[in-house]
């Protein structure tokens, strides 16, 4: 069967595929001329023909070549086929090859990540959505499938498909409902004009879900999530898992507003707010380390007088934080753990109940 697409394009060679959409599919490549590694997207040959999707492909390049971030999946090249392409010229974009995961197979492992990671996971998100805002452009489709990590745990935001650029937008379409159910604004459910105010609460979802283990509001269908996101409010954070800060807990719930006027201004608030969160947690440590210090001189004394015994310093034990790209190095070591584990409990299960059926066997026998 032959490959839909050609080996190379330009000084890409194309190895594996490395995932498929509605209208593209991505592959690894390798620049010949350098060696290096990247990710290529083209559109797919049964939707190359359609003029509309082929301009909405061209608009996604556009709107990445116009970013240039730390927390944004980088553009390096774009351009069409040749001709003799056997599905025609198709349009294909260049860019980096980001292979740590994504938080989407984070979470499938994790379920739930402590409050110091996801503060560190949205600090790296709100600089990336300001960059984005600052430049006129909102992404609408903020969800853990695109978010992405580089194997030491940098954040980088990707998948620009949907995204608008709010300073070209004749591709928009007044009205029309896109997104992603789980993630979507109220005003976007709506169809209503969007801005920044959007991906802040789309951010308050995955925050939510990050924190919590689930989204803030799930459902049988998109009815059933459209009606919770229009008209409920979720069951705050600190309800949900008690060891989230208060402060933490109030930033959440601001971006989970349904006035898009009451979510925080802008996502560099946000990220000061989240930095405050672990300020605080730092100024509680160091009180903790004054306490230790009078401790350790009480002991002393106590020690070279004869008074008691010196006790443990339960503070001396407590183990580093973790950063972001550790937890995700140990998500890799032992990324079947968790299925392991369940297959042991049922092969245990299955071998009780066949000993169970044999002593029933003997016991009718004799």
């Amino acid at each position: 069967m032959p490959r839909p697409v050609p080996e190379t394009i330009g000084p890409y060679e194309l190895g594996e595929v490395l995932g498929r959409g509605t209208v593209g599919t991505v592959y690894r490549a390798v620049n010949k001329e350098t060696g290096k590694a990247w990710a290529l997207k083209i559109l797919l040959p049964q939707v190359s023909a359609d003029a509309e999707i082929s301009a909405r492909f061209e608009r996604e390049i556009e709107i990445l070549e116009k970013l240039s971030h730390p927390n944004v999946v980088g553009c390096e090249a774009s351009g069409k086929t040749p001709a003799s392409d056997p599905a025609g010229a198709r349009w294909y974009y260049v860019m980096e090859l980001v292979e740590g995961g994504t938080l989407a197979n984070l979470l499938r492992v994790k379920r739930v990540l402590d409050w110091e990671d996801v503060v560190e996971l949205g600090w790296q998100l709100c600089s990336a959505l300001q960059h984005l805002h600052n430049n006129g452009v909102v992404h609408r489709d903020l969800k853990p499938s695109n978010v992405y990590f580089t194997e030491d745990g940098v954040v980088k935001l990707g998948d620009f498909g949907i995204a608008l650029d709010t300073a070209n937008s004749a591709l928009t379409e007044q009205g029309k409902t896109v997104g992603t159910w789980l993630y979507m604004s109220p005003e976007q459910i709506r169809g209503q004009n969007l801005d920044d105010k959007t991906d802040l609460y789309a951010l308050g979802c995955l925050l939510y879900e990050c924190l919590t283990g689930r989204p803030p509001f799930t459902g049988a269908g998109f009815a059933d999530i459209f009606e919770q996101h229009l008209r409920r409010s979720p069951v705050p954070v600190k309800k949900v898992c008690g060891l989230v800060p208060t402060d933490l807990d109030a930033v959440v719930s601001e971006l989970l507003e349904k006035d898009p006027k009451k979510r925080p201004l802008n996502a560099r608030a946000v990220q000061g707010r989240l930095a405050e969160a672990l300020m605080r947690k730092e100024e509680r440590a160091l009180e903790r380390d004054d306490r230790r210090a009078n401790r350790r001189r009480e002991q002393k004394v106590s020690s070279q007088g004869g008074k008691g015994r010196t006790t443990p310093d339960i503070w001396a034990l407590d183990p580093p934080r973790r950063a972001l790209g550790g937890l995700l190095a140990e998500v890799r070591e032992q990324p079947g753990d968790r299925q392991a584990g369940w297959g042991t409990v049922a092969m245990i299960l299955g071998v009780t109940v066949a000993l169970l059926a044999l002593g029933a066997l003997l016991a009718g026998q004799g």
